[in-house]
């Protein structure tokens, strides 16, 4: 493949050298204690993975038969799959709905969706108690099963995704032959983004659908498999919020000279926010009324579901409306942390807490299994920072639109 070199922009190395820095300076600049807590986190989470593959799931993880998922699965999953779903929800607000004035965040909506998926993916590997089998749902016809429609949706979708932040990676090479018709099809490779996103999304909630003995009243419903794709596009427009905010405070030195006015953007996010924030908020609420469960709502699990939709759910849908209302960036952007505290407040609940809630022996996760959730984390928000800093992420592509 021929590059491009007018059109290539400099690699992170030659872009030190054009500052004036060598290797040594380069190196002495990693040594910050943002970048030394994360190698002490990676040190000890990566041993602990190798640990688990060489002795089995019972070395590190406290699972049992009574509950064989647990963090990994909570939180690794089902909750990093739904904050990642501001791919799907930002690309088909600028391709499918043509709203192009948010154009400048869809790159690092992608970004970070493809990343949160493929940790969302090494998660589920841990998991698995033989991951090596996982090539049978490719050979086997398993229509029946939920579980193999989210392994195909999420195979395909991460697929996607790549293939969507390929069109940024393709720009810093200079590839134009490969980017040029990735760009074209960005609008059909969205149209499938949003196809996988919505069965895998749904799918993940019918996983509890056929546990209605185990599952609190509370927290289960027939309609649970929408609550799971309504709460996905909460979490989709609430991480955007979080994240472009942090990105230009971060990363300031890549928007000088663009003119994006992010208070305009997140605005646009709470109003967005907010209608799909009370209607999620009425919606959970018609299901406990369907599963006569409001006699549910007394001690622990009632206090834990009435912090979850007072002060998780209605809450910031308030804020999002005032913001939205009063053209208040500032208060969009904390509904948006309390949208996203909201999210993993919810699949941890269902998937944990109000998950076996009548059994007598509890399941608490080992140090271990928290370690290697918080290294998974940590290698993406580096890999987010690494190719930002490199690739034409948060700068818009040469053929983006001008507002």
């Amino acid at each position: 493949m021929t590059s491009v070199a007018a059109t290539a922009q400099p690699n992170w190395f030659q872009e030190k050298i054009l500052l004036g820095m060598t290797g040594r300076q380069y190196l002495r600049s990693l040594v910050t204690p943002w970048n030394f807590a994360a190698a002490a986190i990676i040190a000890v989470g990566v041993p602990l993975m190798i640990w688990r593959f060489a002795f089995g799931l019972a070395s590190v993880t406290n699972l049992s038969q009574t509950q064989p998922w647990g963090v990994w699965i909570g939180f690794d999953m089902m909750t990093g799959i739904a904050l990642a779903a501001g791919g799907f929800t930002i690309g088909a607000t600028v391709e499918l709905f043509g709203l192009k004035e948010f154009h400048p965040i869809e790159r690092p909506a992608i970004l970070t969706g493809f990343l949160g998926y493929v940790m969302a993916v090494i998660g589920l590997i841990l998991d698995l108690g033989r991951p090596w089998n996982m090539v049978q749902v490719m050979i086997r016809n398993g229509t029946h099963s939920v579980l193999f429609e989210v392994a195909w949706c999420v195979m395909c979708y991460t697929t996607v995704l790549s293939l969507e932040f390929a069109v940024p990676f393709f720009e810093w090479l200079g590839w134009k032959r490969l980017y040029t018709p990735l760009r074209k099809a960005l609008l059909a490779l969205t149209v499938l983004s949003v196809m996988f996103s919505t069965m895998h999304q749904s799918a993940l909630g019918s996983l509890f659908i056929i546990a209605p003995g185990k599952l609190h009243p509370l927290w289960y419903s027939p309609w649970i498999w929408i609550f799971f794709f309504i709460t996905a596009v909460i979490a989709g427009i609430s991480m955007v919020i979080v994240e472009s905010t942090l990105s230009h405070q971060v990363f300031a030195e890549k928007f000088k000279g663009q003119h994006v006015d992010l208070d305009k953007l997140t605005i646009g996010l709470g109003k967005a926010g907010a209608i799909v924030m009370f209607a999620y908020f009425f919606l959970r609420l018609q299901g406990v009324v369907d599963g006569h469960a409001f006699g549910y709502v007394k001690g622990f699990y009632g206090a834990w579901w009435l912090l979850e939709m007072v002060g998780l759910v209605l809450l910031p849908a308030f804020l999002y409306a005032y913001g939205a209302r009063n053209r208040n960036a500032r208060v969009v952007r904390i509904g948006g942390i309390l949208g996203v505290i909201m999210i993993v407040f919810n699949r941890l609940t269902v998937s944990l807490i109000a998950y076996n809630w009548d059994q007598p022996v509890r399941y608490v996760p080992s140090w271990q299994e928290i370690w290697v959730s918080i290294t998974l984390v940590t290698v993406g928000v580096l890999l987010f920072r690494w190719i930002v800093n490199r690739m034409p992420v948060l700068t818009p592509p040469a053929d983006a639109p001008a507002h």
